[in-house]
């Protein structure tokens, strides 16, 4: 699946626009914005209420371009759309520089793999919960249709850049949500409260929300499920917070939401695995990249099978 038709389509209407005020899209360039451009540092002029709405009805179009797989500009799409309530000459300028990417980039596919991934059982550890989380089980629709067909395994990546909003010092969180070797989820936000960690638990508790709720649609439509869901992260006092029954937990909003996820481990609903940061394909939907890394990584994330 692509989002080419689309694409072809918006960048055609965009130029007839532009041609009118006697502008066009710039150069062609090879990253969604500009290298080491930073929105919450801008203090360029503030657009007027047409061009505020000018702005919005573009930021729209560019999301919906996300929702059709083109996670290559999420992360640009989502720090701009934070600016839609006062947006600048320069966060226009970024919106158009994004169009001009697209435009000398339409073709990208969305592949829908049906191959299981076999991963080292070795990455997961396993720990007995029997006593902290007597009882703790999956929430499993008592109404659900008996399952048919071949089970899916469900793979997750999660990410949070540290403190990426320069001002605030906020992080981005970024879960990417595989069926077998499909992506069909990819999530991004800024998070509420500032994380002292480099990743904190607050991507990860959201993560399993978002893993509870596809599990339990996925049960109501009747498809059956493999085991548990596999979470790779890259940081490893999560992976031990979140595993590891004797790990201390320090800070009280921390420890609410590592009391959330281990809950879920011993439910046996996820199981979590420490990756190398290269590997994290989540990383995508956190941060810029390079042209030639964020190539890869598109290509990685849409265009071949699921592997590490």
């Amino acid at each position: 699946m692509n989002s080419q038709k689309y694409v072809k389509e918006v960048i055609s209407c965009l130029e007839l626009e532009l041609n009118k005020s006697g502008s066009t899209l710039k150069g062609k360039p090879s990253m969604p914005m500009q290298a080491n451009y930073h929105p919450e540092l801008d203090v360029s002029p503030l657009l007027d209420s047409d061009q505020a709405n000018y702005y919005a009805s573009h930021i729209g179009t560019l999301r919906w371009m996300v929702e059709l797989g083109r996670i290559d500009i999420f992360i640009n799409v989502s720090v701009l759309s934070s600016f839609l309530a006062q947006p600048r000459v320069c966060h226009m300028e970024q919106v158009l520089h994004i169009f001009a990417y697209l435009k000398h980039h339409e073709q990208t596919n969305l592949v829908f793999d049906p191959h299981f991934v076999d991963w080292d059982e070795s990455q997961f550890q396993t720990f007995d919960w029997t006593d902290f989380y007597k009882g703790a089980s999956e929430s499993v629709p008592p109404n659900a249709p008996e399952p048919w067909g071949n089970p899916v395994q469900m793979n997750v990546f999660v990410d949070a850049n540290h403190a990426g909003n320069r001002v605030t010092r906020r992080s981005h969180t970024g879960i990417l949500l595989y069926l077998n070797s499909t992506p069909i989820m990819w999530y991004n936000k800024a998070q509420s409260t500032v994380e002292s960690s480099t990743f904190g638990s607050v991507a990860m508790r959201i993560a399993v929300d978002l893993i509870e709720s596809v599990r339990y649609k996925l049960r109501m439509f009747g498809v059956p499920l493999q085991g548990t869901a596999n979470i790779f992260c890259y940081n490893k006092s999560v992976v031990t917070n979140s595993t590891v029954p004797t790990s201390t937990l320090k800070k009280k909003h921390d420890s609410i939401a590592y009391h959330r996820i281990r809950e879920a481990v011993a439910a046996f609903l996820i199981c979590i695995a420490k990756v190398q940061s290269k590997e994290n394909l989540a990383d995508l939907l956190t941060k810029p990249f390079s042209a030639s890394d964020l190539k890869h990584m598109v290509q990685r994330i849409l265009g071949s099978k699921l592997k590490l």
